[in-house]
């Protein structure tokens, strides 16, 4: 009777812990979304100062406002992407330390839910073996 609640706690157990892992999961998936969008900012922010490398002080920089193209001045377009890139990188920066974080408790919860599946299939082999 002993193994029967202590075999039925284990799967409360099992069955919470999956749901904690499925949660990381999720999570998890969603940040690794997130530094994506990230990557492919800060690529096309990393263009764009590229381009601006090559300008001649002659070329004309447009910024888009709503439907209209309108002029700006060449170094505060280039001070703008330098700005825009210096944030980007602080996103990757923040994002890579929840990457390892959730990583980290997800390859936790791995190991507790193998540790109880491990003692559920030893109790459950434990009374058949006696027999």
């Amino acid at each position: 009777m002993a193994t029967t609640t202590t075999l039925a706690s284990l799967q409360d157990k099992l069955a919470l812990l999956s749901q904690e892992y499925q949660s990381l999961q999720i999570e998890l998936s969603t940040v690794i979304d997130a530094r994506q969008k990230l990557d492919a900012q800060l690529q096309e922010n990393e263009l764009v100062k590229k381009e601006f490398a090559s300008l001649t002080p002659n070329n004309t920089v447009y910024k888009l406002v709503g439907p209209v193209l309108v002029p700006q001045d060449q170094a505060e377009a280039k001070s703008n992407i330098e700005t825009r890139l210096d944030f980007i990188r602080g996103d990757v920066k923040r994002v890579e330390g929840q990457l390892k974080d959730l990583g980290d408790k997800s390859e936790t919860k791995k190991l507790e839910l193998v540790e109880v599946q491990t003692a559920i299939q030893q109790l459950q082999q434990g009374p058949s073996g006696a027999k």
